[in-house]
């Protein structure tokens, strides 16, 4: 759609023509206006920590009275800098667009940002020919940092980034990292295995006595970690781990479906389940109904994430709570945090979880 702009007042061309032959406003100009050395002001547009807070707001105050824009161009060629972080989702544009742990990560990241000189640019890379593409920009001529999200264990890209050089941090703990002796990386993750614990105890202590699961795809870290938590809790109450009560699904909420008709099919006595994402757990919800078991008296059903999905649901869906905002945002500081070369206490940030509890549990 294409809207047709109003032609600038008077006053708006006055001032054009005036700040045109005054010049371009320097970093001088608004160190001056801001009563602050040059140096500070670099650092505030060089998204530097560095900087008091009261400075800060001064200098951001100046440039926007003199409508100082860096030249960008120019400040690359002395830094070496591109002021540019790509987000790469190994996702189709359906699932991007359609599941809200998408969004959430995405406002994360730009709330995380905002106070930087960063522009962040998205892009998919899930067939070949996305790859190639995106493997093609993803250089320090383009871009000064990396956040991957939604990998998958072969996927090749933390390799040929880390061979580039390009600061990366990952979106979830990477399934290679489980094995032992692994080579650490740079994530941000929640307490997946904790998380499925809470959920699986949950169930136990409200007196049911078979529990199933829906576990996420097995080639991701949260996928293994979200069913490892839930195998723990069953050992831990006394339980014996049987197959006929775990079924697999993709995280969407057709997979959560087929997963649940398998699990009825093959233990119709089953009395709970232990989804590995609301989405699936949704899923699970459609085919208990068809099935025409009640949720909660027949058979209980806990989801992970609290997504907006959770609280529509019917019943609503009793859940794992994880900051999937928080998640977004403490990715991109940590990004920031390796392009700056800041000494890091730990090479990744490990968020907790807690149970909601609605109807259907």
């Amino acid at each position: 759609m294409f809207v047709k702009a109003r032609p600038p007042s008077e006053e708006q061309t006055m001032t054009t023509q005036r700040t045109r032959s005054l010049g371009r406003p320097t970093l001088d100009a608004v160190a001056a206006r801001a009563g602050v050395g040059r140096g500070t002001v670099s650092r505030v547009v060089n998204g530097s920590p560095q900087v008091s807070p009261e400075a800060r707001a001064a200098v951001q105050q100046a440039i926007e009275e003199l409508g100082y824009v860096p030249n960008r161009a120019a400040r690359a060629l002395v830094t070496q800098r591109t002021d540019s972080v790509a987000l790469v989702i190994s996702e189709s544009g359906e699932r991007l667009f359609g599941e809200p742990f998408f969004a959430g990560i995405v406002r994360g990241i730009h709330a995380g940002l905002l106070d930087t000189p960063m522009q962040l640019w998205l892009a998919l890379a899930q067939s070949p020919a996305e790859r190639e593409k995106v493997e093609h920009h993803l250089t320090n001529q383009h871009v000064d940092g990396v956040l991957l999200l939604s990998l998958h264990d072969a996927d090749p890209l933390p390799t040929l980034l880390e061979q580039r050089g390009l600061p990366t941090v990952l979106g979830g703990r990477p399934a290679r990292m489980l094995q032992p002796g692994a080579q650490a990386a740079n994530f941000v993750d929640v307490d997946n295995a904790g998380g499925a614990r809470q959920a699986v105890e949950f169930l136990i202590g409200r007196g049911r006595r078979r529990v199933a699961t829906i576990a996420g795809t097995q080639d991701m870290g949260v996928g293994i970690t979200r069913l490892a938590g839930y195998k723990q809790a069953i050992l831990d109450h006394g339980g014996t781990v049987t197959e006929d009560l775990i079924a697999y699904g993709d995280f969407s909420e057709a997979s959560g479906t087929a997963a649940m008709r398998r699990l009825l099919d093959v233990s119709p006595d089953l009395d709970a389940v232990f989804a590995a994402s609301d989405l699936m757990a949704s899923g699970a919800l459609r085919a208990l109904r068809e099935a025409g078991r009640r949720v909660p008296e027949d058979v209980a059903v806990v989801g992970f994430e609290d997504a907006e999905i959770a609280r529509q649901a019917d019943p609503p869906l009793t859940t794992v709570y994880q900051p999937v905002e928080e998640m977004g945002r403490q990715m991109a500081h940590l990004l920031m945090s390796l392009i700056r070369r800041d000494d890091l206490d730990e090479p990744y940030v490990l968020l907790n979880t807690h149970m909601v509890q609605r109807a259907s549990a």
